[in-house]
């Protein structure tokens, strides 16, 4: 199930961020970017658009989504315990299996920014 809140944001300038493309071109094909949100979500839907809106300018397909559920404060969703997922969005880009960077919704800059920034 693809989220709503993953679609590109056409208004994202990919011009303005050169060094968040750049880190996200040289993914080679052995990662995944994982991706937990919802589309009830407001910082899911404040913060996806543009992430994805990276990820395309960089050409990254692997790209897996998870949507998550709330209940009782509680979230639900494909690996959200395997993978502790307490906040949304939550984004992990790993290789074969190792955790190369992960965003949580708490951070202070956007997602491309902060996960380029890791890379």
């Amino acid at each position: 199930m693809r989220l709503s809140t993953m679609e590109p944001n056409p208004a994202w300038d990919a011009d303005s961020y050169p060094e968040v493309v750049a880190a996200f071109e040289n993914l080679d094909d052995d990662v995944t970017v994982r991706v937990w949100g919802a589309d009830w979500c407001g910082d899911c839907r404040s913060q996806l658009p543009d992430f994805a809106a990276a990820l395309d300018a960089a050409g990254v397909e692997n790209v897996e989504q998870y949507p998550v559920e709330r209940d009782d404060g509680e979230k639900h969703g494909p690996k959200v315990e395997e993978y502790g997922i307490e906040l949304i969005p939550t984004i992990i880009i790993e290789r074969d299996g190792e955790e190369l960077a992960r965003f949580v919704e708490e951070e202070r800059v956007s997602p491309a920014v902060y996960l380029a920034d890791q890379l």
